[in-house]
């Protein structure tokens, strides 16, 4: 019998190739689009699940209180590890480490400026990195030591075993390699390419050995012996920094590491969220995607029901049962189904470099993952009874007499089916396009907001090697300026777009004792302002011409609010134990994230404590001419470093990475959407101009003009699609509503959205329906009226 409806189903499929391709080509899109997403959700979701105890590892979040909110960081004290590991129940390993930073190690002429972390060897115990070369429990017990990656020992060493060979860090400090370890997973939030000891880190910065408890400066992890003492730790973690300072407002709590990643957003102290929220809208677009393609197949097969009509009767007066009908249909869509698999098999590996290189990830099809294969023929099963769900028991409920005496299958209720089924398509890819507009106008709106300096041709330059020293980096300022590349250079204490170094520890006159305030610390050099193109407010600016402004600050606009200065210019504040007169008040600029306000900040002119040159670009040369002006002067000062020079633009446009994500998916998968949609109208405008060809004839001979009958044709569709967007209106606005609401800083909500909306889904939907209109409202009259 199976063979019976497989042969029958084949030979409608073959009977009807128009439909076939175009259910075919709506269900291979759909669930190509829905692999993809499904890959990218898998992809995310797979982050730090590599470990083989990972479900009991957990990184150590710092809650800072203050008087107004919680600040939550993944930074804690350099005691935490060993307090954590001799004081807290149930801890089987803890770990402290240095976050990734870049380090120059070189092999004779080979350098390279890779990330390194500075870690202890329970970090190896915790994360269990597959050892190819080295005793995994004897390394990073020498203070001279490093691990390095496969790759990372390819570039040095070539095919040569690099065991005990040594290679140099910052060409200062000589390390003997111990080990070589697989490349980092991918998707691991710890990326590094060597490993060192925690001691070297502590040679190089003696400050770090003091026992603080006040300066949170590494990443503590722990592992739990088992999850069932994860209350209690937790609980004794809270309070592990009140046992060392009875004062402090700090709160300790334990993060789950498989949560890191997708769950970073804190709001008061709690998780709440952040990139796993961006991974449930790829879910919901992905199923999405796949229910159109589905309800285009339902609306394709409900449409041609007259052609099957007789079919059905036939065998229906033969005997054959309701439930077998059903069946035989079923089997056409399962089949239908899978045939569309193999066709999205082709979209998929067409389109997946595309779509990596578009990302930036590296997303593939694992074909000997059984996984993958359950996933995909369960989805194309369910894909399958989905779609031909409707249609079968739809097809199998026509009366024999009914149909075999030619009476009309096309009822009201199945128009009315097929016409909700339209609507539903519509509201999905008009919501898809409103959202998408939405996500694009926030997004411009960001990037074209004053964030407080000219980001324009402003390039960063790290100090390291020769460059370091006060009067090495006035030596490159003097010899930067007389090339004419550039026509400011100052110093400062980080990239300009990054957040970090911040202290409660200021107060002020008139300040409530009960007040904490955050504020951010930055040190710079003479002539900030002038060189990032920055506003002094009110002051000035550190000068060469004022030696005494080792004692002096400048603050942001944010900072004089926070503190209800009226008169700042003069005013003596306390920073650490310190006093520190303000010189200058700095109009509020951008660093960490350019969403919310900016932050309170003060600035100190230390230079000692900078990292980072920064130059202003001449705009009177080529950016390539004055480049490479720099890059020599540097390269002659600082030869055994590289010139890591970059751009500050290209710096703060990563910052709307995840935005720039959900849009550009956005707008691809919305347009899929809309494709499939076009699909299911263009089939169900062939079916309507195929049933009215007689009636339309008949206008014809009448007198009817083709913008007669293509007005007739169209002003249905019309009606669905405008319907489509009235219920698409308010579901629309509920979801970017709540979504702008996450921005201190948002578009707002404009009518232009649905305007567009609005107006490109009437022109599609006029479009493809003309595309059969227009060869009926063409056609003879006589063909279709001289069998009549």
């Amino acid at each position: 019998m199976f063979r019976l409806d497989l042969k029958i189903a084949l030979r409608s499929l073959w009977k009807n190739k128009g439909y076939t391709i175009i259910n075919i080509g709506g269900l291979a899109i759909g669930l190509a689009s829905c692999m993809i997403l499904l890959l990218y959700v898998a992809y995310e979701w797979s982050y730090d699940k590599q470990f083989t105890n990972y479900d009991k590892t957990y990184v150590i979040y710092n809650n800072s209180k203050a008087s107004t909110q919680t600040f939550s960081w993944a930074w804690t004290p350099g005691a935490m590890a060993d307090e954590v590991r001799t004081k807290i129940t149930g801890v089987a390993y803890s770990s402290h480490s240095t976050y990734p930073q870049e380090e120059l190690i070189s092999n004779g002429e080979k350098n390279f400026k890779k990330k390194a972390v500075y870690t202890d060897p329970t970090f190896l115990k915790i994360f269990d990195y597959k050892f190819i070369k080295g005793n995994p429990n004897t390394v990073l017990t020498n203070i001279n030591s490093v691990i390095l990656t496969k790759t990372m020992a390819k570039n040095l060493f070539g095919d040569e075993d690099p065991i005990n060979k040594t290679v140099k860090l910052q060409h200062t400090e000589v390390l003997k390699v111990e080990a070589v370890i697989e490349d980092v997973p991918i998707n691991s939030s710890i990326q590094f390419d060597y490993l060192m000891p925690y001691a070297l880190f502590l040679k190089q910065n003696p400050w770090a050995k003091d026992i603080n408890w006040g300066n949170s400066m590494c990443l503590t992890v722990i592992q739990l012996q088992s999850n069932t003492f994860f209350d209690k730790a937790n609980s004794q973690i809270r309070d592990i920094f009140k046992n060392h300072s009875k004062d402090a407002t700090n709160v300790g709590l334990m993060h789950p590491l498989a949560k890191w990643h997708l769950y970073d957003n804190f709001e008061n102290g709690k998780s709440v969220g952040g990139k796993i929220d961006q991974l449930r809208i790829f879910l919901i677009l992905a199923f999405c995607i796949l229910l159109i393609a589905c309800v285009n197949f339902m609306n394709l097969s409900t449409a041609k029901s007259e052609k099957r009509a007789k079919e059905v009767g036939v065998r229906k007066a033969i005997g054959s049962s309701r439930g077998a009908l059903i069946g035989q249909f079923m089997i056409e869509s399962v089949l239908l189904s899978f045939m569309a698999m193999l066709v999205a098999f082709i979209l998929m590996e067409i389109s997946l470099p595309y779509f990596n290189a578009l990302l930036n990830i590296k997303l593939t099809i694992n074909y000997y993952n059984w996984i993958f294969w359950v996933v995909l023929i369960s989805l194309t099963a369910f894909t399958g009874f989905i779609a031909g769900s409707y249609p079968a028991f739809y097809l199998s409920s026509f009366e024999p007499v009914k149909v075999l005496k030619s009476f009309s299958t096309a009822g009201s209720s199945s128009l009315s089916v097929r016409k909700a089924l339209v609507v539903f398509q519509f509201v999905f890819a008009a919501s898809l396009i409103i959202c998408t507009i939405v996500i694009y106008q926030q997004l411009n709106f960001i990037k074209n907001k004053p964030i407080g300096y000219n980001r324009a041709s402003l390039i960063e330059i790290p100090i390291q090697g020769n460059l370091a020293g006060k009067e090495k980096l006035a030596l490159l300022k003097e010899k930067l300026l007389k090339t004419g590349a550039v026509t400011g250079v100052t110093a400062f204490s980080r990239s300009i777009s990054e957040g970090g170094n911040n202290t409660f520890n200021v107060s002020w006159p008139g300040k409530n004792p009960k007040e904490d305030v955050l504020f951010n610390h930055r040190d710079a050099g003479e002539d900030f302002a002038k060189t990032v193109g920055s506003e002094m407010v009110n002051g000035r600016d550190f000068s060469a011409q004022f030696t005494a402004d080792s004692t002096n600050i400048v603050v942001n606009q944010a900072a004089v609010k926070v503190m209800g200065l009226k008169k700042p210019i003069g005013t003596v504040i306390n920073i650490m134990g310190k006093p520190f007169t303000i010189i200058g008040v700095m109009k509020d600029f951008v660093m960490e994230s350019p969403y919310k306000n900016a932050a309170p900040m003060f600035i100190s002119n230390r230079i000692e404590g900078a990292t980072y040159v920064i130059a202003k670009l001449n705009p009177a040369q080529s950016i390539l001419n004055a480049t490479t002006k720099v890059d020599e002067v540097v390269k002659a000062l600082n030869p055994n470093f590289p010139v890591d020079r970059k751009f500050v633009e290209d710096s703060f446009q990563q910052k709307f990475q995840d935005e720039r994500l959900l849009g550009i998916l956005s707008n691809w998968f919305g347009g899929f959407a809309i494709f499939i949609s076009c699909l299911g109208l263009l089939g169900l405008a062939l079916f309507m101009a195929e049933q009215r060809k007689k009636e339309i004839s008949i206008r014809k001979v009448l007198g009817a003009t083709t913008l007669n009958i293509l007005t007739l044709l169209n002003k249905d569709f019309i009606k669905l699609v405008a319907i489509a967007n009235l219920i698409a209106f308010p579901l629309s606005y509920i979801i970017i509503s709540k979504w702008l609401s996450a921005f201190e800083f948002n578009v707002g909500i404009t009518i232009l959205p649905f305007a567009i909306a609005t107006g490109l889904s009437l022109i599609i939907a006029i479009l493809t329906v003309s595309v059969q209109s227009v060869k009926v409202a063409k056609a003879t009259p006589i063909d279709s009226l001289k069998h009549e």
